[in-house]
């Protein structure tokens, strides 16, 4: 049977909640300075895969995320254009340059989000980051459900490459038609 909202069977909706209730659980085991040690490893697999992007898509993490927020600063710092999403309404994100932390202000769902220009030229992108609660080394990714990384996903062209901690890799994510691979999980 299809769910009139999501037009998904309803067997890949439970399966997906059920995954997000595991990797919630399992974030919860962590206090925030555990999550912040662990965050620092991925960044230094992740610094690397940096270095020639000029354009880099990013996100400005969230308290239970990989922590970015002193890699966006690196990045401006290094003279690279850093982008952040910004939620418009259900259905749509824009992208806006951020230039320090001082370029943010709360935003939907609590979300920090950037209050710079607007940046319209999608195909300038070398890389994105794109965050997940879990992703498995096909590169689906499990979102938070609202799907906006995935329509953003499905007309980029550039690189992308999943962030997450290391328990956030799974064995397999269940995937719809719309969902979007990444192209390599950090």
């Amino acid at each position: 049977m299809l769910s009139p909202r999501n037009q998904k069977p309803q067997h890949l909706i439970m399966l997906k909640a059920e995954l997000r209730r595991s990797i919630s659980q399992q974030k919860r085991q962590f206090t925030p300075q555990q999550l912040a040690q662990l965050s620092l490893s991925v960044l230094e697999r992740l610094r690397p895969l940096l270095g020639d992007a000029k354009v880099i898509l990013a996100y400005d993490s969230l308290p239970d995320e990989v922590d970015t927020h002193a890699l966006l600063d690196e990045l401006v710092a290094a003279g690279k254009t850093v982008l952040l999403p910004k939620v418009l309404d259900d259905a749509t994100i824009e992208l806006r340059r951020y230039t320090g932390r001082a370029s943010l202000s709360e935003g939907a769902y609590h979300i920090m989000e950037p209050i710079g220009e607007t940046f319209t030229a999608a195909d300038q992108i070398d890389i994105a980051l794109i965050p997940g609660l879990a992703f498995d080394a096909q590169g689906h990714r499990l979102g938070r459900g609202k799907g906006y990384y995935d329509r953003f996903l499905s007309a980029f062209r550039g690189k992308t490459i999943g962030v997450c901690f290391d328990f956030q890799k799974v064995a397999e994510v269940p995937v719809d038609a719309h969902d979007v691979a990444v192209d390599r999980v950090v």
